[in-house]
């Protein structure tokens, strides 16, 4: 008997859509290489916005435990047990997720943001790394960490007030950039007041710094709203 052979793919083809737009990582084109972009030309951006990262999430001494969400092929999951975190990774994308099976020993979920599948303070901390400029709904996503994120939300962003967004809106309208078409940047003044918004009632501190500076320039971290990235960390001050 002659045997049919099926090509099963992750993630048909014709599935490419997240909140009812084409989204990058929905797209093997672009995730089969995600990993080799960080290890290359990204590789130096990406040790000063984790020692941004660590500088504001550190300062909360109750942060033990970590859900990050938007997590990818896990990049920063993996590393936050580096500074004493317990991380959890949750993503929309079984493409990425795919990848993050097999390069995070910890747990892993496949959600929607939006709609966390997790009870209320469930974890110490929230995080979203390069990830929560791609949500139509941030509100509804700052009140979903909120609510499943006892202490605090951890925030890494790509910054609007940088040079390179300008650069990649042009690269957009050539064809060349794909990885920014649905995303929204933000500045720390933009995305505290959405915050805000978010959280009224609620009593909290926030705290932010930049980096993503130029190669040459003589400080690469600072706390002015200038760079290519800026970490924010909100800390909850109505808890026990």
């Amino acid at each position: 008997m002659e045997i049919e052979k099926k090509d099963f793919q992750l993630l048909p083809r014709t599935q490419q859509n997240w909140q009812e737009r084409p989204e990058w990582f929905f797209n093997r084109e672009h995730t089969d290489t995600y990993e080799q972009w960080y290890e290359g030309r990204y590789k130096r951006a990406e040790v000063w916005q984790k020692k941004v990262m660590e500088q504001l999430v550190s300062k909360d001494s109750r942060v033990k435990t970590l859900l990050e969400f938007g997590c990818g092929t896990t990049r920063f999951t993996r590393w936050w047990k580096e500074i004493g975190i317990e991380a959890t990774g949750g993503d929309i994308s079984p493409l990425m997720l795919s990848q993050a099976i097999n390069l995070f020993d910890g747990d892993l979920v496949m959600a929607d943001s939006h709609n966390m599948p997790f009870k209320d303070n469930t974890f110490d901390s929230l995080a979203f790394i390069t990830t929560f400029e791609y949500y139509k709904d941030p509100v509804k996503v700052i009140r979903e960490a909120a609510r499943v994120g006892k202490y605090g939300i951890a925030m890494g962003m790509m910054n609007r007030n940088s040079p390179k967004v300008a650069r990649r809106r042009i690269q957009e309208i050539f064809g060349k950039n794909p990885f920014y078409l649905t995303a929204t940047f933000y500045t720390p003044k933009k995305l505290t007041a959405i915050i805000n918004e978010a959280l009224k009632g609620r009593k909290y501190t926030i705290e932010w710094s930049c980096t993503g500076l130029p190669k040459w320039f003589p400080v690469q971290q600072w706390n002015k709203p200038y760079g290519d990235f800026f970490g924010l960390y909100v800390q909850f001050k109505d808890v026990d």
